[in-house]
């Protein structure tokens, strides 16, 4: 069985427990060590189960948290080489744990199989992740993309639980109170998916037999929880899909706890 859980996921602070029963996984540390181990205690893991921490990139609500809980706990770091010189050059490494770059071919922990593929974003080397757990399931991260490109989508296609980027929504950000420069990167394919184009995905997710998503790194200020679901649902109703049926949809951060899913 596969476990999976959105301990947080905002423009605030993003990190995922993935894991088996071997041990598990983390992508990103956007947020306090004190906090990451509070999350993990709730859903009953203990920070020694954690075998590596898979940085997506180096934007602070990804790995605000890296070098504190990393160090406390040893725990070995992966992410690509630009993301790793990138943290190197913010003081966020240690010699309190090992920072390796993962290659393309990706790397075994816990049992599991990390394979990293590129995004398309405005930091020196982002990476998405897909995890192959022993029973041959398949979780794929793709969050922090202006768009979603062929190599993105062939590794989303297949996976049996997406958790996609739903940013924003693109009338409250054009309307919104950000200055033009920041509208603009938002919307750039540098930027981040909008519920629009994740909607999109979605769908075509949804028509290759993918069932279970999370929609994830909603922004406070310009998308509402409500809004993100609304779009994708709206978007899957339009192919015959139906919710809890066909497909099963979350949005991850809403939960003043996290929720752990088990596949």
């Amino acid at each position: 069985m596969a476990r999976f859980c959105p301990l947080f996921s905002s423009s605030s602070g993003n990190c995922t427990y993935i894991g088996g029963a071997s041990g598990g996984i983390l992508i990103d540390a956007g947020v306090s060590a004190a906090r990451i181990t509070g999350a993990l205690a709730d859903i009953g893991v203990e920070p020694e189960n954690i075998g590596a921490i898979f940085v997506t990139h180096e934007h602070s609500d990804h790995i605000n948290g890296l070098r504190v809980f990393a160090g406390r706990h040893g725990i070995k770091v992966y992410a690509s080489e630009g993301t790793l010189t990138a943290l190197e050059e913010m003081n966020c490494l240690s010699d309190k744990y090992s920072a390796e770059v993962i290659t393309r071919d990706g790397i075994s922990v816990n049992g599991m199989r990390i394979v990293p593929f590129r995004t398309s974003h405005d930091s020196r080397e982002s990476f998405g992740y897909s995890v192959f757990t022993p029973d041959d399931r398949r979780v794929t991260i793709a969050t922090d993309t202006g768009v979603v490109t062929e190599e993105t989508m062939s590794f989303l296609l297949g996976s049996d639980l997406v958790m996609i980027e739903s940013n924003h929504d693109i009338a409250m950000l054009q309307n919104g109170p950000y200055p033009y420069p920041l509208k603009r990167r938002i919307l750039s394919d540098r930027g981040h998916l909008s519920n629009e184009a994740c909607s999109q995905t979605v769908t075509k997710l949804v028509n290759n037999g993918t069932s279970r998503f999370w929609l994830a790194h909603l922004s406070r200020e310009n998308n509402f929880p409500d809004l993100a679901y609304q779009t994708s649902v709206s978007a899957l109703s339009m192919i015959g899909a139906s919710i809890n049926k066909d497909y099963v949809l979350n949005v991850a951060g809403v939960s003043p706890k996290p929720e752990m899913v088990v596949f």
